[in-house]
């Protein structure tokens, strides 16, 4: 025998109050007294109620679902960020659907049809470093969701942005490592296609000619965002004989990869190698040395590219506005990257 779905109004019956006195309670409404919610989510969690999103969207016209798509999960920049998504979504009454293109840009497109497909009231996306064909995004647009980019971000006009001072930043590091003396510099420069890896490029550039520095072609290396890329990057160098005094690296990720690799030749950091990168995680702090980084404010940047698109969602008359919103960076230094002795 099918249990029967416990709906609102057998809720209100039970407690001899009016249905849309029940929605409002479970929605956290402040028309609602403290005394009554309790009693209202008492009474629902006893009566094994679940909220029937179909009818929501068929009466609201919103499903209260926001699509995610990241590149990447199991990355400390990308799973901070979504925990702060989650918690301003959960404050606003919406459900996160989180989706992960794992750096494929076929994934991508087809998380972003299966999101549209469940009529999500908008989406927020990073970009794989895959990605050339924006073509998808248009398709969004003409749906009429809303999307907000974030962090990695399409060369396209007219879109909502979020993304940190990458060029800045970079700078920030460099200009770091020059006063303290280094000139043999590299850096591991991620795909130039990917705007964190052309603006993360660009800083370093600047704080070169900026201090009339060489800039050896050799030790910029193009190739990812991952530990694999930044191991394989340096045991090329390594094996040519041809290590620079210090490594700038994209992302955390790619720093990660130097590390194993320097402890496989026996070279130590910051001694015989050092290294500065892009971007702060826990772990960082219990390498050893402990790697210093420009950081950035995951929370900020989940924080405004949720309020950009609930602007979106509720304002449909802004569709033709569009807002960039760059975050400011700061210099983290732990024990990497705090003097040259070269």
């Amino acid at each position: 025998m099918t249990k029967k779905s416990i709906r609102l109004s057998d809720i209100a019956e039970k407690l001899n109050v009016s249905t849309v006195t029940v929605s409002k309670a479970l929605r956290d409404h402040p028309d609602i007294s403290y005394k009554t919610k309790k009693l209202v989510n008492s009474a629902a969690a006893e009566m094994g109620y679940t909220p029937n999103f179909m009818a929501r969207n068929l009466s609201s016209r919103k499903t209260n679902t926001i699509g995610v798509v990241v590149p990447k999960i199991a990355h400390f920049f990308f799973g901070s960020i979504i925990e702060s998504i989650y918690d301003v979504a959960f404050q606003n009454n919406y459900e996160i659907i989180l989706t992960v293109s794992q750096e494929n840009a076929a994934r991508e497109r087809q998380h972003i049809q299966t999101l549209l497909s469940m009529k999500v009231d908008g989406i927020i996306i990073s970009l794989s470093q895959e990605t050339k064909d924006y073509s998808i995004f248009d398709i969004v647009k003409a749906r009429g969701v809303p999307i907000v980019f974030m962090d990695r971000i399409p060369q396209m006009e007219n879109i909502d942005k979020v993304y940190v001072d990458d060029r800045g930043g970079s700078f920030k590091a460099i200009e770091h490592a020059i006063k303290l003396g280094y000139k043999k510099i590299a850096h591991f420069a991620g795909y130039p296609e990917v705007n964190i890896g052309q603006q993360r490029y660009l800083g370093f550039e600047d704080a070169m000619n900026k201090y009339n520095i060489p800039i050896n072609p050799e030790w910029i290396i193009h190739g990812g965002f991952g530990e694999t890329y930044g191991y394989e990057a340096f045991m090329k160098l390594y094996r040519d004989n041809n290590l620079p005094d210090l490594i700038f690296t994209v992302t955390y990720p790619v720093a990660l990869g130097i590390y194993k690799a320097a402890s496989e030749v026996n070279l130590q950091i910051p001694n015989d190698i050092d290294i500065i990168c892009f971007g702060d995680a826990k772990i960082q702090k219990y390498l050893s040395p402990p790697l210093s980084c420009v950081t950035q404010p995951t929370n900020l940047i989940a924080e405004k590219s949720m309020e950009i698109l609930f602007q979106k969602i509720n304002n449909h008359d802004e569709k033709d506005t569009f807002i960039e919103t760059e975050i400011p960076t700061e210099l983290l230094l732990r024990g990497t990257c705090i003097s040259c002795s070269k």
